[in-house]
């Protein structure tokens, strides 16, 4: 969306254990019969971290593609048909509710058939799969392996980084879990990927311009959603306005003033990504599908 009135936004992130982490889960990789890779169902590409085609090389994989309560369900398909013509089958789901986390086990019963035949063929069909969960800070990880778990397994929290070490979480009968062992950081590889990490909160707010965020919002949000716009604030995206016009324009209408005649941007851009983030634009998605692309 390059030329299309997005600010610079300037979002670093230097995760130090960013190494050890990929080193860990490769040396873990050995112990496991599949991987199984969460990612944000409104970001997919973005909420991948690109590591995994390596560090999960030669193991089969299965993609849950999580929040889709809070995703464009048309795109969500989309994006379900392109990661199986990768050979990835998917799993959708809402951690949050539970919604689709009941497939979980049958999902890895198909992914794994081959295998399980092969055990029962040598005596080993008591023998537990296991799996390891593999996602990027805030992609729903914990919460979905507590889902799945049926209990508290992992600890969860809405910080970056708080998974540590190794645990094993048992699922039901012949179905073990292992949670990622270090934090598999997201790569910065271009602006629109911390972007849109930073706009869904896997990034904190407190390192970031969120002026600038919530401008860009708007002019994707213009460019995808306009009818979100109009009945969420009222507001009209008119082509040419640029994203701080739009961000003034919804302050506006929601009648934020900060006194002298200007309007409370800064108390905008909280309520606009905070009320994304919430799902109170209605099911929205930011990416589409690399042949959909133009």
């Amino acid at each position: 969306m390059a030329g299309n009135g997005l600010e610079k936004l300037n979002i670093q992130w230097f995760p130090g254990h960013m190494t050890k982490a990929g080193r860990m889960i490769k040396e873990n990789m050995g112990m496991v019969d599949a991987a199984a890779e969460i990612l944000d169902a409104r970001i997919p590409m973005a909420s991948r971290n690109p590591d995994i085609d390596s560090l999960a090389a030669g193991k089969p994989r299965l993609v849950i593609l999580n929040r889709v309560d809070l995703a464009d369900p048309k795109v969500t398909a989309r994006w379900r048909e392109y990661f199986r013509r990768e050979g990835l089958p998917v799993l959708e789901t809402d951690c949050k509710s539970g919604k689709g986390v009941n497939g979980f086990a049958n999902a890895v019963r198909a992914l794994l058939k081959e295998l399980i035949e092969q055990r029962a063929a040598r005596g080993q069909a008591t023998r537990a799969l296991r799996v390891m969960i593999l996602g990027i800070p805030n992609v729903g990880k914990s919460t979905f392996i507590n889902r799945v778990a049926g209990k508290k397994a992992a600890a969860v929290s809405d910080r970056p980084g708080v998974t540590r070490g190794r645990q094993w979480i048992t699922v039901d009968r012949g179905l073990e879990l292992l949670d990622t062992p270090g934090i598999l950081w997201p790569k910065f590889d271009s602006q629109e990927v911390g972007e849109l990490l930073a706009v869904t909160g896997a990034v904190k707010d407190d390192v970031l311009d969120r002026e600038t965020l919530a401008a860009n919002l708007l002019v994707r949000l213009r460019e995808l959603y306009p009818d979100s716009l109009r009945q969420r604030y009222k507001l009209e995206p008119e082509a040419g306005m640029a994203g701080w016009e739009l961000l003034e324009a919804a302050a506006k209408k929601r009648g934020f003033l900060a006194g002298r005649g200007e309007y409370d941007t800064e108390r905008m851009s909280a309520v606009l990504l905070d009320e994304f983030r919430g799902g109170k634009l209605g099911r929205i998605t930011l990416e589409l599908p690399p042949e959909a692309e133009t």
